[in-house]
């Protein structure tokens, strides 16, 4: 399979290239395109040999949910049943937006997408390439992040092509997404909403909306840079993710201590033949005296973090690097979505000093 690439970057956005690409989700084809998070990668929700070629193409495991994809709050009424009130609240004040609602799905949406489960998720996404898909396809579109599974997501058409060309029919290139970490994700089956993955909406945030809000206890980050230990309730937290090919540990405690003991850990691993990379932040960075340093942003500017992130992990594979050390980053509204991730793909590696 050759996989065409279609520049939708511009505006005007290029309404042939948008019905070209719809007219492969409507075939049962599969379609990456861009939207305000990651890329995704699509297929007609509806379909579940679409489903199973997205499962393939990525090598995820099966019992991992994938995303719907919808335009308008009807699509979810359409394929959920007892939605609560707290869905259109949310609707209201996040979409479209980087916010996943799981509801108790009906039978529109097969078990082949929903990794099995008896709940759906679903977002409205805030970029006009994906609702103009949505749109002139007329599906609803499954979509994960259009990555190799347990890869770095991609923010880039060029990371959708090294890692799935030749496996899939199309990618929609946007250029570079605009926040870089996956949506949050809140499940609404339960009396008290709860957040199953954090992201760019935080809890302060759906607090101002819903009230009580708490936090699934798989994924609490505390101040030592680990999690609870508590099984996450979403089945595909389960899983690493997110990781670069060397091995990736995160230091945390303060600052000086933080860059002394990176400084010390990359003199070990360079006398030991190892090629050592570092994540730092502008200030930080001339700090370090060896290794491959890639500023990944910004403290008080903690979008920039969140955008670098996977773009960062990606690049110190181009580098060979053996192993990484990365700072800790506990910024006040992204701190827990980017610890997330950060611990994901160190497969929960932390040292604290």
């Amino acid at each position: 399979m050759i996989t065409k690439i279609m520049d939708v970057s511009e505006e005007p956005i290029n309404i042939d290239y948008i019905r070209e690409a719809s007219e492969i989700l409507k075939n049962g084809g599969l379609v990456a395109f861009p939207t305000e998070t990651v890329y995704g990668l699509g297929g007609d929700a509806t379909d579940m040999e679409a489903s199973r070629k997205i499962y393939a193409a990525k090598g995820r495991p099966s019992d991992n949910p994938l995303i719907v994809h919808i335009a308008r709050y009807e699509q979810l009424e359409a394929i959920t049943e007892n939605l609560p009130k707290t869905a259109k609240l949310l609707a209201d004040a996040f979409w479209p937006g980087p916010l996943t609602m799981v509801c108790n799905k009906n039978q529109v949406i097969p078990y082949e997408t929903t990794g099995g489960l008896d709940t759906v998720a679903v977002r409205m996404p805030n970029n006009p390439v994906a609702l103009a898909l949505i749109n002139e396809s007329g599906c609803m579109i499954a979509a994960p992040s259009a990555n190799t599974s347990g890869r770095p997501s991609p923010t880039k058409a060029s990371h959708v092509y090294e890692d799935l060309s030749g496996k899939i029919d199309c990618i929609l290139d946007g250029g570079p997404v605009d926040i870089g970490l996956e949506s949050t994700i809140v499940d609404l089956t339960e009396d008290v909403v709860t957040i199953l993955r954090p992201g760019f909406i935080n809890m302060d945030m759906l607090r101002e909306v819903v009230g009580e809000v708490r936090m699934d206890p798989g994924i609490v980050y505390n101040d030592k840079g680990t999690t609870s230990g508590a099984r996450p309730k979403a089945p595909g937290m389960r899983y690493k993710h997110y990781a670069p090919k060397g091995d990736l540990t995160i230091v945390s405690g303060d600052e000086d201590d933080v860059v002394s003991k990176i400084n010390e850990l990359t003199a070990q691993a360079i006398a030991s033949d190892l090629k050592v990379g570092i994540i730092a932040t502008s200030v930080t960075a001339d700090r370090y005296d060896q290794g491959q340093i890639l500023v990944i942003g910004d403290r008080a500017d903690e979008k920039s973090i969140a955008h670098n992130l996977y773009d960062i992990l990606r690049r110190f594979d181009e580098l060979g690097v053996d192993v990484i050390y990365s700072e800790s980053f506990s910024t006040p509204q992204m701190g827990q979505a980017i610890m997330n991730r950060l611990l994901k793909a160190a497969g929960q590696k932390t040292i604290e000093v």
